[in-house]
């Protein structure tokens, strides 16, 4: 064996501050989301996908959305009233995390690229929308597909607008040359 692992110290460090992230984000804009728009759950896909697009475009790696999905989920249920639908976040995180391998984790400014990225947040943000719809709340099976799923795909849609931007901008600044191992 060659003795390299799949993650190098920088990405297990950029796995914890994304975690930190999913949390502070979700504890926030979700309450807020909720308050303010007075049910619309859009908000708090904005946390979820906006931080695993971060995640992904910083670590290139598989594997990271999903440990970012899960613990952050994990971590956020602990310190919520209403833990639950955390489950159908962290579920969609792992589906983004498998949806990402067509273009292997990466960002590049080609419209592929950020073709892929805008797919795999909105289907898996609708995808969350199903399961926590159909899991945790006390609807339809239609309803958690058309009612819940659209309002969390409309959440993936705001997430892309405002990310992949930020991120297109990021690389074109040349601001992901961190150093590896």
């Amino acid at each position: 064996m060659s003795g390299k692992t799949h993650f190098a110290v920088t990405d297990i460090a950029l796995v914890g501050v994304f975690c930190a992230l999913w949390v502070v984000l979700n504890l926030t804009l979700g309450p807020l989301s909720f308050r303010l728009l007075g049910g619309v759950p859009v908000l708090h896909d904005f946390a979820v996908f906006f931080t695993l697009l971060l995640a992904t475009w910083a670590t290139g790696k598989y594997g990271v959305s999903s440990l970012v999905g899960i613990i952050g989920s994990a971590v956020t249920m602990l310190l919520t009233p209403t833990p639950l639908p955390m489950i159908g976040f962290a579920a969609s995180a792992v589906l983004f995390d498998v949806l990402m391998s067509v273009n292997h984790h990466k960002f590049h400014n080609t419209k592929y690229n950020l073709a892929v990225a805008a797919f795999a947040t909105v289907l898996s943000a609708y995808f969350a929308g199903v399961v926590i719809g159909s899991f945790f709340m006390t609807n339809t099976l239609q309803w958690a597909l058309t009612v819940w799923g659209g309002l969390h795909l409309i959440g993936g849609i705001i997430t892309v607008a405002i990310t992949l931007p930020i991120i297109a901008s990021l690389e074109k600044a040349n601001v992901r040359k961190v150093k590896r191992e």
